[in-house]
């Protein structure tokens, strides 16, 4: 009989014992790579190792180098932690190992994706009927969200894309804010327009899109696809979506909205108003790994087109079984064939926090965003940003290089982890606050941290 209990107890102790210690263990990784290498490399192995030895090998020799991007004092890029509910639906995840492709390789994964679908749309607000697909991350959310527009704006100059490619097809033009995140750069190299299809829309010096600067940029004919932003990476600021689908749609083009974290914000009555017309667009990208705090990797993108979606994602083949009842198949949403069942931990974190949980989680990040500032701007440091979501950007004595030294010495010290970033040429330290479990002591600690590592570097 198979020893189960043996690497899957040895990996729940580990595991338990690495979540409790989150809330004081040291953020920031302990190991250099060369440590790492030393502890986990060597020959390739020649004769089987027993499985629970293996667990534990594996966990010791990572230990030191886990950037523990689940505590409440981690504030380095736009990462979520993970609730019990998710976490737990994701280990079932794994032990089930159900391929979430099509409905007749696993009925559960199908319908649970479907329902998780229904709650998601009717979260974020958006039209009845909306489509949703369940991929990686925001880059494939956007990949997927601008195939959809490609095959939109083409058939209406009556090319079909899917058939035909794009050799002879109409040049399409991508109007986006000059402070667009780079996935949509890599998106549209993916899909085989190229990165010269974009044309740069002026921002404001928060890095919102202006609609003078669209409506010029709309004046000329032809396929266009507006890719909006909701959550900018640095300042967390909100493109006025309202206004750019009154003038995208009055000439025909298609509105993308790359809201990975942003998006959530609608959940939260007291910030929803900050999206005022976000139901108006085509298609939306978002990641459930951010501010819903799912396991990694957990991405989500919505059409309020299903026939462009589909048109742009599915896939016909003899030895597939498609449901005779018409029950969703998920690689009519997707890019991919074989795909984990990514929907059970979304569903599970869904109905374990209801509406007004995830409202919770995101007006406290808001919250502690604005605290952080605000201590901070108390004592000194320039904050550069109006903190309308979850970001801060802070600078110091107004110079590059003392900026970057007080990134670099937070993260060597421990207590909390930031990033560093560019912004309008610029170095400042960026501030995230996307974590369920950050409350006022978390901010309060990693500030006077903060302060302390600004002040004894003279």
């Amino acid at each position: 009989m198979t020893d189960w209990k043996g690497p899957l107890g040895e990996a729940f102790e580990r595991a338990i014992t690495y979540l409790d210690g989150l809330p004081e263990r040291r953020v920031g990784p302990r190991a250099t790579a060369a440590e790492l290498h030393q502890a986990l490399g060597g020959a390739l192995p020649r004769q089987p190792t027993d499985p629970q030895e293996v667990i534990a090998q594996l966990a010791k020799g990572v230990e030191d180098g886990l950037l523990p991007s689940g505590s409440g004092r981690f504030f380095g890029f736009v990462f979520g932690g993970a609730t019990p509910a998710a976490l737990g639906a994701d280990w079932l995840t794994t032990v089930w190992d159900q391929n979430a492709g099509l409905y007749a390789a696993s009925p559960a994964a199908a319908v649970v994706e479907e329902v998780a679908a229904s709650w998601l749309v009717e979260l974020f607000g958006l039209p009845s009927g909306t489509s949703v697909g369940f991929v990686t991350g925001a880059q494939m959310a956007n990949f997927t969200g601008l195939a959809a527009a490609r095959h939109a704006v083409l058939r209406q100059q009556g090319w079909d894309v899917e058939r035909d490619g794009l050799i002879g097809a109409p040049p399409i033009r991508v109007l986006a804010g000059a402070e667009r995140h780079d996935t949509v750069d890599r998106a549209l190299r993916f899909l085989g327009l190229g990165t010269s299809c974009i044309v740069p829309i002026d921002v404001d010096d928060q890095g919102r899109m202006r609609v003078d600067a669209l409506a010029a940029a709309l004046q000329t004919d032809g396929p266009t696809i507006v890719c909006a932003q909701v959550g900018n990476v640095n300042t967390g600021a909100i493109d006025p979506i309202a206004e750019i689908c009154d003038r995208a749609h009055a000439v025909g083009a298609w509105v993308h909205v790359d809201g990975a974290f942003g998006l959530w914000a609608t959940v939260s009555p007291k910030l929803k108003p900050l999206l005022k017309g976000i139901e108006q667009a085509d298609s939306w990208a978002t990641d459930a790994h951010k501010w819903l705090n799912v396991p990694y990797d957990s991405g989500l993108v919505l059409c309020a087109h299903p026939e462009a979606h589909r048109a742009a994602m599915s896939v016909r083949a003899s030895y597939l079984i498609h449901d005779e009842h018409g029950e969703r198949d998920a690689l009519e949403f997707n890019p991919e064939f074989s795909r984990r069942a990514r929907g059970f931990a979304v569903y599970a974190a869904i109905r374990a926090l209801g509406r007004d949980g995830i409202a919770e989680i995101v007006e406290r990040c808001h919250l502690m965003a604005r605290r952080f500032a605000e201590t901070l701007a108390a004592n000194g440091v320039a904050v550069l940003n109006d903190v309308v979501l979850n970001q801060v950007l802070v600078r110091f004595d107004d110079d590059d290089e003392r900026t970057r030294a007080v990134v670099r010495a937070v993260q060597q010290e421990g207590t909390c982890w930031m990033s560093g970033t560019s912004w309008q040429g610029r170095a400042a330290m960026r501030i995230s606050v996307s974590n369920w479990t950050t409350n006022e002591d978390d901010v309060d600690r990693s500030a006077a941290a903060v302060l302390a590592v600004a002040q004894g570097l003279g």
